[in-house]
């Protein structure tokens, strides 16, 4: 007999029963089992808690289900589970859809700051205790900044890679309404990168990071990119299973249960990533940093039968390359309900429900039109280095288990085409090329662009990057790579639609553009379809029933249609 069902039949026995727990539990207060009602319905909070800590799998998931559809038990009783619930049982409630917040309880109290301290300065401690081993130049370069200046030359050095003058104030002005972000923004920026390392989460974890980062964000609810660089961190320390117990006792699956509910795709993308990484009873890849999962998000039974890869190109991001097409700023903050009307991230919204049995996967990488602009000024990547890098992580994320259907944008095309062309070469990612379905190429530059060109007189053009500069016509890494592809998918069994720009793009208030001409958008190989947009919004179509997103929807259901079948 369960402990469990032995306290409910002794309670009854001798009569007594026991007030409900307090809504101010915290997750130090836990003592399963310390509080049992004795009216007959209890049995069904105590059976299912039993389930859930049952040897077999299939019943902890038939469990965590029964209590996650659950919505008419009193507070008490979800906080008795929320007690007595095990890790796995918790992490299960979190990214289950139907989840009550009452099964999560408060995280506990964070320690007090030391004397005469500030969370500033536990940060750039923390940061110092880190190992300054296998590091590249990009972390040594945040790593000593960080610790080396004063909050001001933080600002201004930092403002002197984005504008001229060393005028840190365009700077300081993108973190938004909290200034006091600003040399912590810079701080969490080099933990990123710390956390990539599993030894260093290791010291992140020992010194105390998990309870500061917890305190910073709440300290910075106002303040998403503080907020997202956190979660980066996070989602980075749970890619490693022995440090799970750490991130759960400290409370942060009951924080990332709420930020899933969250209207801001990109907060609650973040929070799915986390806890996808901790949730191994049901996931079994690994989505590393600047990988996201849009859909689906929560555990599902719904069969998932292939895969569909975003890959944003120069100056895009993971979810605002991939937005409606609209004003930005009309958009970033304020998602509307009607998501069919308007969405902020069309893959999520539209494509996630006309094709549910696809899993919808974004990639998220530093770009820069130049130098000036570029986050670390030592990061030289090219094309090759970024391929290389993106692959990893998607083979990490299971990327070539399922059929497999590629969407890029501009230089994102260019990282698929060497992405396939470096997995060909390498046995272990065959099914990488195996799988693939087709591949979307919206206004690709295979044959260069013009926009290397423009770099004498406009000021953000003024020294252009290694990835503005491969992007010229006259690139010989563009053409090999170009010449390498046609080659390798001349006797591939994959599809290809190509989309290119009519309209010229605005680059700044000084010059207009046409970014990629039609001749190089021809990549040689599938349609080709001119669309009377400019650069940025090809891949933005204005609304659900447009002509871009319909026809992206039928190749991806044409490529897939033998798969989605079975």
């Amino acid at each position: 007999m369960s402990l469990a069902a032995y306290c409910v039949i002794c309670c009854r026995r001798i009569g007594t029963s026991t007030s409900p727990p307090k809504s101010g539990t915290h997750w130090r207060d836990i003592n399963p089992f310390s509080t049992v009602d004795i009216e007959d319905h209890e049995c069904a909070v105590w059976l299912l808690l039993r389930k859930s800590k049952s040897d077999d799998k299939t019943t902890r998931l038939e469990a965590v289900r029964e209590m996650s559809e659950t919505h008419h038990w009193h507070d008490y009783q979800y906080r008795i589970i929320a007690q007595a619930c095990d890790p796995k049982t918790l992490i299960g409630l979190a990214r289950s859809e139907e989840s009550d917040l009452r099964f999560f309880l408060l995280p506990p109290p964070l320690p007090s700051l030391k004397e005469d301290s500030s969370t500033e300065e536990e940060l750039r401690q923390l940061l110092a205790s880190l190992p300054q081993t296998e590091l590249d130049e990009c972390i040594q370069y945040f790593t000593s900044l960080a610790l080396s200046e004063s909050s001001q030359s933080l600002a201004a050095q930092k403002g002197g890679l984005w504008c001229f003058g060393g005028n840190g104030l365009p700077y300081a002005e993108s973190f938004g309404e909290v200034p006091s972000a600003t040399v912590e923004m810079f701080c969490l920026e080099a933990i990123v990168k710390h956390s990539e390392i599993s030894t260093h989460c290791d010291k992140i974890e020992a010194n105390g990071g998990l309870q500061l980062l917890q305190r910073l964000y709440r300290l910075h609810k106002d303040c998403p990119k503080v907020q997202r660089n956190i979660m980066r961190v996070i989602g980075n320390m749970a890619l490693n299973e022995h440090l799970h117990s750490s991130i759960v006792r400290s409370g942060w699956v009951s924080i990332m249960a709420e930020a899933m509910k969250s209207p801001h795709i990109m907060e609650s993308s973040h929070a799915a990533r986390i806890l996808a990484n901790l949730d191994r009873e049901t996931v079994q890849e690994k989505y590393q940093d600047g990988v996201y999962v849009l859909h689906p998000q929560y555990r599902t039974s719904q069969p998932i039968k292939a895969d569909v890869l975003f890959i944003h190109g120069l100056m895009g991001a993971a979810f605002k390359t991939w937005r409606q097409q609209d004003s930005e700023q009309a958009v970033i903050e304020k998602p509307m309900e009607d998501e069919d009307r308007y969405t902020t991230c069309w893959p999520k919204t539209w494509l996630a429900k006309d094709c549910p049995a696809l899993r919808i996967i974004s990639v998220e990488y530093d770009t820069s039109l130049s130098d000036w602009r570029a986050r670390c000024p030592m990061e030289r990547k090219s094309i090759a280095f970024r391929s290389n890098e993106l692959l990893r992580k998607l083979r990490a994320a299971g990327v070539g288990d399922r059929p497999v259907v590629w969407i890029s944008h501009s230089m994102g095309g260019l990282l698929v085409k060497k992405m396939l062309l470096e997995a060909s070469t390498k046995p272990e990612m065959s099914t990488v090329i195996n799988n693939t379905r087709g591949i979307i190429f919206y206004s690709v530059p295979h044959h260069g662009s013009r926009l290397a060109e423009y770099s004498v007189n406009i000021r953000y053009l003024l020294f252009p990057s290694l990835e503005v500069k491969e992007l010229s016509k006259d690139s010989p890494a563009l053409k090999t790579l170009q010449d390498d592809f046609l080659e390798f998918a001349k006797d591939k069994n994959f599809q290809v639609l190509n989309f290119v720009e009519t309209l010229p793009t605005y680059i700044g208030s000084m010059i207009k553009l046409h970014v990629v001409p039609v001749e190089s958008a021809d990549l040689g190989i599938g349609d080709l379809i001119p669309v009377d947009v400019n650069h940025l919004n090809i891949c933005k179509p204005k609304k659900k029933d447009a002509f871009l997103y319909q026809r992206t929807l039928q190749f991806i259901r044409e490529a897939l249609a033998k798969d989605l079948e079975n």
